[in-house]
């Protein structure tokens, strides 16, 4: 049975030869999810996903996958409605893509200011870029192509950290499958948290997930190393983050003289054990602000082995610059 659309918020997702897959299909995922539990409700469809581009007809994507542009990029202009949310996916070759897409940069300067939400994912930060819409303003990328961004466009304040910004009508996400992450930020605005929270479940994925890209971090860090007592050492850090951990305790857990544990930390990991540790103790009281509105900060203190609400006061400062409630508003959950 097909479903209607009719009043449903358009979104205009634009491709080109070479875009990446996984960053057009994770957010059209999002958004058809999002429709299929306001139908559960008896709601009608929130969402009314178009694919556009250069021309109408198949665009290959930068795997086998092809999708079927249905609209023009001239059809979008032309709209008489651009009260809609436009969406430009990234390639893996962006700055030769840059080059070789003139024409969207130009629909771009054109149709971006009009309309009412304007996304770019990962390295399609580059696009919005170009057309002057980002100078001024904070933006997310991949974190492969965050540097290169600053310099080509020096007028931009570019967060090499975040999983997605939001800057007025602008909303940029870092690499592929932080374009699911944005979907559901937008999802929780357009229709609030417990429709994106069943949406996020579907899709097995944190509603917001905890910490930025650099998070890839502690958790995935730890299983980045190859050299099996360090990676041991650090799942038993994880595990036990509530606990004093002090160097001796932690070259007990190896095996090893604190010299040489540290040694070997270092040179596996690239940071020492105590800057290992404090970085878990953050992204530890980073998800429970996140998650608990109400706990106390000298109870996400304690779960974090800070030991008191004053040094996580401490850590927020020195590592973030601004104080755990704060990060609390700024990210955590509404309910």
């Amino acid at each position: 049975m097909e479903h209607r659309h009719a009043g449903a918020h358009r979104v205009d997702l634009v491709v080109y030869p070479g875009f990446k897959a996984l960053e057009a299909i994770g957010p059209m995922s999002v958004f058809d999810y999002a429709n299929v539990h306001l139908r559960e409700r008896g709601r009608p469809d929130g969402y009314a996903v178009r694919i556009v581009a250069a021309e109408r007809g198949m665009v290959r994507s930068d795997t086998l996958m092809s999708l079927e542009a249905t609209h023009s990029l001239d059809d979008v202009e032309r709209s008489a409605d651009l009260g809609c949310t436009v969406v430009i996916v990234g390639s893996r070759h962006i700055e030769r893509v840059l080059d070789e897409s003139a024409g969207l940069v130009q629909w771009l300067e054109r149709v971006g200011p009009q309309v009412q939400r304007l996304i770019s994912l990962c390295s399609g930060s580059f696009f919005l870029a170009k057309a002057g819409l980002l100078d001024g303003r904070r933006a997310a990328t991949h974190w492969s192509v965050a540097d290169a961004l600053q310099q080509k466009f020096p007028r931009i304040d570019v967060d090499a950290d975040a999983i997605y910004v939001r800057d007025g009508a602008l909303w940029t996400s870092a690499g592929v499958t932080a374009g699911i992450d944005l979907a559901l930020a937008v999802v929780e605005e357009d229709f609030g948290h417990a429709l994106a929270l069943e949406v996020a479940r579907d899709l097995v994925m944190y509603l917001k997930r905890p910490g930025g890209q650099s998070q890839f971090s502690v958790r995935l860090a730890s299983q980045s190393t190859t050299h099996r007592s360090v990676q041991s050492l650090q799942q038993w850090i994880l595990q036990h983050l509530e606990e004093p951990l002090p160097m001796s305790r932690l070259a007990e857990q190896a095996a090893m003289s604190e010299r040489h544990m540290s040694r070997l930390f270092v040179q596996e990991c690239g940071v020492t054990p105590v800057a290992f540790v404090e970085s878990a103790r953050l992204e530890r009281a980073k998800q429970l602000l996140e998650e608990h509105q109400s706990l106390p900060l000298k109870t996400i203190a304690a779960r974090s082995g800070l030991g008191s609400e004053q040094a996580l006061r401490h850590l927020f400062s020195r590592q973030l610059g601004i104080t755990p409630n704060t990060y609390r508003e700024r990210f955590g959950s509404r309910v």
